[in-house]
């Protein structure tokens, strides 16, 4: 059984374009998204989904760089493209997980795919009753039900938001949430503007010196304690799906 973590990749961005190539600490936005995803223990592989735009080349570019697999799609049709990423790799498993998340912890993402392993769920998150901040997301669900979702719908909504479908239908679909034990939601930790960015770098600033793969309890340490960092981006809505 392969498990395969794909990331969601492209430059394309309207509120802060280019965002997952802007640098924190002398590396790229996705490089540190990828450094963190490369500790989780219970993937086999690691593919950036991109979109086939000229201007994503320079995805490609660093997915070459990083001796990442990459896989090129249609740019709004982001279902074919992990239908299509999934298959050329032969995934057994899916896990998703966006490109935008630097602060994605292994840990919490190693223990969303046992919570998947371990049960009988069709689709589990740690995002469907969220407990965790924003930015932690992870996603697993099997090859066959992303067959079944890339054969069935031809819905704009969900051929652009991948898993959509699934949760969106409980009734069809059975759905695990994998939660904290303390509920960690009003954090914003994903980068969508330049105010996340800017709370981005300085959480890298603080803590990545000290240990490059600092973890979501020190991040909610030092945002405890200097609760002024909260309030860079605590106005920021989330896009509704």
């Amino acid at each position: 059984m392969k498990v395969v973590c794909i990331i969601q990749a492209r430059t394309g961005s309207t509120r802060l374009p280019g965002k997952i190539l802007k640098k924190i600490c002398d590396k790229t936005v996705l490089e540190h998204d990828i450094e963190r995803i490369k500790r989780i223990k219970n993937i086999d592989e690691i593919v950036i989904a991109t979109t086939d735009k000229t201007q994503d080349d320079l995805i490609v570019n660093e997915a070459l760089k990083l001796n990442i697999k990459y896989f090129r799609g249609s740019e709004n049709d982001v279902l074919s493209r992990y239908y299509y990423a999934a298959k050329k790799y032969n995934a057994d498993i899916i896990v998703r997980v966006t490109s935008d998340c630097p602060l994605i912890d292994s840990k919490v993402s190693e223990e969303t795919i046992n919570y998947y392993l371990n049960n009988k769920f069709d689709y589990v998150s740690n995002t469907y009753e969220r407990t965790f901040p924003r930015g932690l997301d992870t996603e697993v669900f099997s090859f066959k039900l992303l067959e079944k979702a890339f054969k069935e719908t031809k819905d704009q909504i969900y051929r652009e938001h991948v898993t959509t479908y699934f949760w969106k239908n409980p009734d069809i679909f059975s759905i695990g949430c994998y939660k904290s034990d303390v509920n960690y939601s009003k954090y914003r930790l994903t980068l969508d503007t330049k105010q996340d960015l800017k709370l981005i770098k300085k959480i890298y600033s603080n803590l990545y010196k000290k240990d490059k793969y600092f973890t979501l309890y020190d991040i909610i340490d030092l945002l405890n304690n200097n609760e002024e960092l909260t309030e860079i981006n605590n106005m920021i809505e989330q896009k509704k799906v």
